[in-house]
Parts: C-alpha cells; sequence; structure tokens
C-alpha cells in the first residue's frame, strides 16, 4: 500500500464581511485527521464579539449593501458560478473532505459533485420565487410578496461538511437573504475553503460569512442573538431542543433537522439480494454517522434466519481502511469522542442482544477512530440499541410476524426522519408508505437524496424542510398587499 502524503499543517481564518480574520481573543483550535489522529490545521476560536461582527456584516449587506437591490437573475448566476467553481475544485475539496472526516474518498467525491448540484438547482430556483393573486369580494385587488427573511444563522454538523454547507446557503442566497454559518468545530475546513471563491463569483462583502468554535461560545450566542432572523440547524436531538428554547425569547424561525433512528422493513417476497445489499448501505455508508442511517432493521420472520446470515458474511469482507484509498469502503469515526460513543453502545448491545459480527474497535489499526461494523440480532425492540441515536455503523435487526407489526414496531420511536421498505407488492409497499410516521420514505431502495425533493422529519427529528422548494421558502417571508379600488370613504362613523 502506497503512503499518503501527509498534509501540511495550514492555519485558517475565519471569514467576515469579505476578509479573512482572526478571532477577537486570538485563540484557535485544532483539526484533527481520524484516520492517523494528526493534526491537519488550526483553526480560530470564535466569542461573542466575533460572532457580532459577523451578523453585524450580514446585517449590512441586507439593509445598506447591494444584496437586496440584486435582481433574482444576478443571484442565480452567482450560485451557478460558485457551483462551477467547486466543480472546478473537486480533487482538493474531496481529499480535504476526506482528510478531515475519515469519509472514503469515493464518498467524498460524490459529496463534492451533489454540494455543486445544490448551487446549481438553487441557482435555478431564484427566478422561481413568485407570489400569488388573491380573489377577494370587494372592489380591490389582493396580492401575496415572497421577500427574504433576512439575517440567516446556519450551523452545520460534522458528517457532511460542505453538503449541509451548501444545503444551507444555496436556498438563502436564492431568496436574498444573508448567512452566517457556523461549521462542525471537529470539521471546518471545506466550508472555509469554499469562502475563497465568494469575491470572485459575485458575492459582496457580509453576505455570506463563515465563523469557527464551539457551541458554547459562538453557536449559543448566534442563535440568541437579536439581530439574526432565522436560525437553521442540523445535529442532534439533544442540541436541537437547546437551539429551540434559546431561539425562543427572540422569536425568530427555526427549522431544525435532528437524525433518526430510521426503519428499514424486509419482507419475505423482496428481492433477497438487492434487500442484503439494502441493509448494508443503509447503516454503514459513512461509517454510519448519517442522520437516516437504517439502524434499525426489521426482517420478516421466513427469510430472518438467512437473512442475519448473509448480512454477516457480506460484512466481513466490507473493507475498513486508509480514507484516501479507492477501495476503502468504510473509514474511522469522525473523533474520539464519536468512536467512544460507539464502543459505549457496542458494548451495551452485548449484554443485551446477540452479536453476529463486530462488536468492537477495528484492532488492525494502530492509529484512528475505527471501529468493526457490528450487526446485533434478536434485538429486542425496546432495548436502548433499537431506540437511541447511536450514529456510527451498528444494526439491530428485528423480526417480525406480519406487515401489521413492522408498521408498529417501526413507528414506535420518538424520531421519524426516514424509513424503507422492501417488497415486491406494490400494494403492501404503498399501505406501508402511508402508514409510517416519517419525512421520507424510500420503496426498494435505501439512502437516495435529490436537491429536487424536500429533506425532513416528523416527531424529535425536527420540524421544517431543506431541499426541493420548500427548502427555498423556508428562507421566506409573505406578504400579503391590498389595493383599495373604490374611492368611497369607508362609511363606518
Amino acid at each position: 500500500m502506497p503512503a499518503i502524503p501527509k498534509l501540511d499543517v495550514r492555519s485558517y481564518q475565519m471569514y467576515i464581511n469579505g476578509k479573512w480574520v482572526d478571532s477577537d481573543s486570538k485563540k484557535g483550535f485544532g483539526v484533527y485527521d481520524p484516520s492517523t489522529e494528526e493534526l491537519i490545521a488550526n483553526a480560530p476560536e470564535a466569542n461573542a464579539s466575533d460572532v457580532d461582527r459577523a451578523v453585524a456584516a450580514a446585517k449590512a449587506a441586507f439593509q445598506e449593501g447591494p444584496w437586496p437591490s440584486t435582481t433574482a437573475q444576478e443571484r442565480g448566476r452567482v450560485l451557478f458560478r460558485l457551483a462551477e467553481k467547486i466543480r472546478q475544485n473537486t480533487v482538493m475539496l474531496a481529499e480535504l473532505e476526506t482528510r478531515n472526516t475519515g469519509k472514503p474518498i469515493v464518498e467524498a467525491e460524490f459529496d463534492v459533485s451533489d454540494a455543486a448540484t445544490c448551487f446549481e438547482y438553487y441557482g435555478g430556483m431564484a427566478t422561481k420565487i413568485v407570489g400569488s393573486v388573491n380573489p377577494v369580494p370587494d372592489n380591490a385587488v389582493s396580492f401575496t410578496l415572497k421577500e427574504p427573511v433576512g439575517i440567516a444563522g446556519q450551523i452545520i454538523p460534522w458528517n457532511y461538511p460542505l453538503l449541509m454547507a451548501a444545503w444551507k446557503l444555496a436556498p438563502a442566497l436564492a431568496a436574498g437573504c444573508t448567512c452566517v454559518l457556523k461549521p462542525a468545530e471537529q470539521t471546518p475546513l471545506t466550508a472555509l475553503e469554499l469562502a475563497h471563491w465568494f469575491h470572485n463569483v459575485g458575492i459582496p462583502a457580509g453576505v455570506v460569512n463563515i465563523i469557527t468554535g464551539f457551541g458554547d461560545t459562538c453557536g449559543s450566542r448566534l442563535v440568541k442573538h437579536p439581530s439574526v432572523d432565522k436560525i437553521a440547524f442540523t445535529g442532534s436531538a439533544e442540541v436541537g431542543k437547546i437551539v429551540l428554547k434559546d431561539a425562543a425569547d427572540t422569536v425568530k424561525r427555526v427549522t431544525l433537522e435532528l437524525g433518526g433512528k430510521s426503519p428499514n422493513i424486509f419482507f419475505a417476497d423482496a428481492d433477497f439480494e438487492a434487500a442484503i445489499d439494502g441493509a448494508l448501505f443503509g447503516v454503514f455508508i459513512n461509517q454510519g454517522q448519517v442522520c437516516s442511517a437504517g439502524s434499525r432493521i426489521f426482517v420478516q420472520r421466513p427469510i430472518y434466519k438467512k437473512f442475519v446470515e448473509a448480512m454477516t458474511e457480506k460484512t466481513k469482507k466490507i473493507t475498513l481502511g486508509a480514507p484516501l484509498e479507492r477501495t476503502t469502503k468504510m473509514g474511522p469515526l469522525v473523533s474520539k469522542d464519536q468512536h467512544n460513543r460507539v464502543r459505549y453502545y457496542q458494548e451495551l448491545g452485548k449484554e443485551t442482544a446477540k452479536l453476529a459480527v463486530g462488536g468492537g474497535p477495528a484492532k488492525e489499526f494502530a492509529k484512528g477512530f475505527y471501529v468493526e461494523p457490528t450487526i446485533f440480532y434478536d434485538v429486542d425492540p425496546s432495548a436502548r440499541i433499537a431506540r437511541e441515536e447511536i450514529f456510527g455503523p451498528v444494526a439491530s435487526v428485528i423480526p417480525f410476524e406480519d406487515e401489521q407489526e413492522a408498521i408498529s414496531m417501526a413507528n414506535d420511536s420518538n424520531y421519524g426522519l426516514a424509513a424503507a421498505v422492501w417488497t415486491r407488492d406494490i400494494f403492501k409497499a404503498l399501505r406501508v408508505v402511508k402508514s409510517l410516521r416519517v419525512g421520507v420514505i424510500w420503496a426498494n431502495h435505501m439512502q437516495p437524496t435529490y436537491v429536487e425533493a424536500p429533506w425532513g422529519g416528523y416527531k424529535q427529528s425536527g420540524f421544517g424542510r431543506e431541499l426541493g422548494p420548500s427548502g427555498v421558502e423556508e428562507y421566506l417571508e409573505t406578504k400579503q398587499v391590498y389595493i383599495n379600488l373604490s374611492e368611497k370613504p369607508i362609511g363606518w362613523y
């Protein structure tokens, strides 16, 4: 195996009001490669005054700068130009994303392409934002205007850093908002690289500001800031609840995407080989660090034993390795904290269920936060490994008898982000689709996500929708305008 070249340790700055700046405190923090545990970059640690600077820049750009008068056509062109910059720099961005997150390079390349596609989609959407005419009974005209919500604070997770930045920035810019984006402290690098092209593609100073720091000193201030009009947050349910409470004092608009414990349901009549692939892909892609991971695998009893055995055998062949190697299918988890979290659930699972494969750290690696892809079976649906979001490559396989039992167990969750159903019976598939309380559901597939279609969940998976036309609606206000066409006085007095 050829040696992977080391990345020079680079010191980054934040991007505020069109300039690269250090934090007011002059403090910083290290960013690490989870496959080697080596320092690859330093980033500034933003504090409250840095947040205030970024919000002030976004406010000035929204109220006084050229962005409010920029036409929808030009906003769209800006997003197309930014997408082209991303595509031109795919190799650099994918490698940086891989080094920072630990995800396999092939997956990172798909993520970069998807990020560019997101900017392209909303580049086209910018000119499709329309109001409506409202029929009213009087001699009058009533119509509806769609206007940008204002200053958007956007907090993104560490599992898909560049793609989640695109999901937040693209619709906001298409709508005419200005933004303060806070990447996760573990993975800020590709979002910061993106900022290098803002000026060249025509984004005025202050329209997009990127700050790096921690939740309690940076993210919390952004959520509470009285000048921020909307918060978009993707992350854990625990932090999402804090975000919602902190935003309440200023009654700002909030959208939350808070992950899940997604059911992946396999009926006996499903295509067996496709189903096995779907089960593994659903829970092991990106090391299981996916909000919609199909980690609750429900299998009908006639195929249950054969299904578990086939999953187990295929799992043993999954290639763990250096994430920059193109043959690698699973890299390390993103951080030591995440490694410890997953290891905790692996040990917990051994106490409450049967272990088919995995269940520990990947011992062949001297460095890096690697764990084995893990399958537990005969899992009680009430067990913690079947109810709590692990956010790692840990599957809980649960048998079921019939359609109604599968639906009942699948819906028995605090979460409701996504689900999948596998069957050749279209009637059965549609009955399950209509019965499951989730925001996204796939039939005979797992995890396809398109910018053209809405994304979001039910219950404690959050509220609001990203992607598709719904994604831009979250950044728009609705203004109703009434014009009286009669010259007669109201005549009330």
